[in-house]
């Protein structure tokens, strides 16, 4: 797979444009092939010349073939074939009902790409024959990109009493993990690559983040989620799978605390439901009367929202993506948001604390309707706002690749982006993300963003650039509009982070705003990506 990512941004501040570059930095690799496929020459079946028949003496004929990841469907064959100087036709059935023909002459090597309209797994087989000889070899591969199917949200680990693990806080700098594939529903057949998972920290006696990672190797230096004493933290993430069918979970803290993981959906190489991004629009605002009655929502009570058919999402789709927030509550409490018609879950998407404006990103299935339900768990009433981001169904074309963790952007490293220095106030930070391949099949972006030292309130909104990069940084470009979706809200002193998937638009660049009137930093860390090639 090319390129895609950009390593560096530029930051503006409303009203001023800088000069600092007038083309886009170097692309980082972070999309880097992982996997091939091959099945060598010796693996070959020739089948032999038929008795009498004139030969080349071409005994040796073979054909040793490898496939590796161009993209989320795409692919790259590399044929290496053995064989006298003489003509050769080689004959590649891709495995999906589609065949290609090549010529090629003796030994040597070609190359061959192919994109399948559909994830899944394949075989693909390569016949080389001359005019009298044949060799034949296949290899069986999947594809990169996974499809997602919706889960129930459903409770697969709490350790305050015990489900899914041993009860008992997680030590700090400890670790726990939890079961996914063979649990309930869950496929065990070594298709899931990643998970959906609402993973909340609470009863917490001392500051500290959680990591949650595959277990494959060892933990990242990334964080998914940050806490302070006495909180309780919830935060969406899309984690990969270990190759044993278990997500870790890591402690950061010095001190123990509990940890509860619910799943809402999971992402396989078998055909399931697509990606679709949006650019974030609010669907709810409970304190304007947008998409509910307007006033807050009383304590233990739930309230149903259409998504399905409205404001660009169609009908049909099997879940959606969304930022959630809760604002004005009057008592600590939680958030819990499931499907139109289902069950309310024991599982919650968000906790929050008398007075605070918390945000997390969530992704639910939708009812029949196209409904989800939100309930306020909660004694007290609370308002509450929902932003869509994205949804999954059955005709949207993104494919999710996993990537694990990368850190993209840390405003507390100097030079780590082209403006240098904190996250401005009032101010943005333009990043390019596929800005040297083109937008073109790259959907979203599943991003880990972090804001800490903060030293007032504000929030962070997400949003791809209106404008293409030689716009965006040229001495008075234009300014963009500032957007009035959040994806999480800060308080003085506190480190908050959130899950983000951000599309970067017709340009390929994502402006991160920093809401608030006063500087503060910010961290972005790269899970995934959503490509339709």
């Amino acid at each position: 797979m090319s390129a895609a990512l950009m390593a560096a941004g530029l930051g503006l501040i409303p009203g001023m444009a800088s000069a600092t570059t007038t083309a886009p930095p170097a692309a980082a690799s972070v999309l880097a092939v992982e996997k091939t496929y091959d099945s060598p020459a010796e693996r070959s079946v020739r089948t032999a010349p038929p008795a009498g028949a004139v030969t080349y003496g071409n005994e040796n004929l073979a054909v040793g073939i490898g496939v590796s990841y161009r993209s989320a469907l795409g692919i790259d064959l590399k044929t290496e074939i053995t064989s006298e100087d003489v003509a050769l036709e080689v004959t590649v059935d891709w495995g999906d009902g589609t065949t290609e023909k090549f010529t090629a002459k003796g030994t040597g090597e070609q190359s061959h790409p192919h994109t399948y309209t559909e994830v899944g797994s394949y075989v693909t087989k390569v016949t080389v024959t001359d005019s009298v000889n044949r060799a034949v070899n296949e290899v069986a591969h999947v594809t990169r990109g996974t499809e997602f199917t919706p889960y129930a949200p459903t409770r697969l680990l709490d350790t305050r009493n015990g489900t899914g693990t041993k009860a008992g806080k997680v030590a700090g700098r400890g670790t726990t993990r939890v079961k996914v594939t063979g649990t309930g529903s869950i496929p065990a057949d070594g298709f899931v690559e990643a998970v959906a998972l609402n993973v909340t920290v609470t009863n917490t006696v001392a500051p500290g983040h959680v990591t949650v990672w595959d277990g494959d190797t060892a933990a990242p230096e990334t964080s998914n989620l940050n806490y302070a004493t006495g909180q309780s933290v919830s935060n969406t993430v899309i984690a990969r799978v270990g190759s044993d069918g278990y997500v870790e979970l890591f402690n950061g803290g010095w001190s123990p605390a509990d940890l509860v993981v619910d799943i809402t959906g999971y992402f396989s190489h078998r055909p399931a439901s697509g990606y679709t991004g949006l650019k974030p629009t609010r669907f709810v605002d409970t304190r304007e009367g947008l998409g509910a009655t307007k006033g807050q929502v009383a304590g233990r009570t739930s309230f149903g929202t259409r998504i399905g058919g409205l404001n660009g999402v169609p009908a049909g789709i099997t879940a959606v993506a969304l930022n959630v927030t809760v604002t004005n509550p009057k008592d600590a409490g939680h958030l819990s948001v499931y499907p139109g018609g289902g069950k309310l879950p024991t599982a919650s998407s968000l906790n929050f604390a008398a007075g605070e404006t918390v945000a997390n990103s969530v992704i639910v299935p939708v009812g029949p309707d196209g409904t989800i339900n939100v309930f306020n768990g909660g004694w007290a009433p609370a308002d509450v706002v929902v932003d869509v981001v994205g949804y999954y169904s059955k005709d949207s074309k993104a494919a999710y690749v996993a990537l694990g963790a990368h850190r993209f952007l840390d405003t507390r490293v100097p030079d780590s982006w082209y403006g240098g220095g904190k996250f401005p106030a009032r101010g943005y930070i333009a990043q390019g993300f596929s800005v040297i391949d083109g937008p073109e099949g790259y959907e979203a972006y599943v991003l880990n963003t972090t804001v800490t030292d903060t030293t007032d309130t504000g929030f962070l909104s997400v949003a791809p650039s209106p404008f293409p990069w030689l716009i965006n940084d040229q001495p008075g470009a234009p300014v963009p509009p500032r957007p009035v979706s959040s994806n999480l809200n800060w308080t003085a002193g506190r480190t908050v982070a959130n899950m983000a998937q951000a599309s970067d638009g017709e340009h390929g660049i994502i402006h991160f705003w920093n809401q608030g009137w006063k500087d503060a930093d910010l961290i972005v860390d790269v899970f995934g990506v959503y490509q339709t090639n």
